[in-house]
């Protein structure tokens, strides 16, 4: 039996980051579309970080 072929479908982002696309090359250097900075400045306004937020639970007890 032959296997059937996955349909590849775009998966639904963010409007800021809408043709963002990364890939890795034969160097292992990662080629993005979107700017590093920009990147990491989107992720800093919209991504919690547990990490910060478990510290202060801790501190506050």
């Amino acid at each position: 039996m032959a296997k059937k072929k996955a349909k590849k479908q775009k998966p639904n982002v963010h409007e800021e980051l809408e043709g963002f696309n990364i890939k890795i090359n034969a160097f292992g250097e990662m080629e993005t579309t979107i700017p590093v900075d920009k990147l990491n400045s989107f992720l800093n306004e919209n991504v919690e970080d547990k990490k910060l937020n478990s510290g202060e639970s801790e501190e506050e007890e």
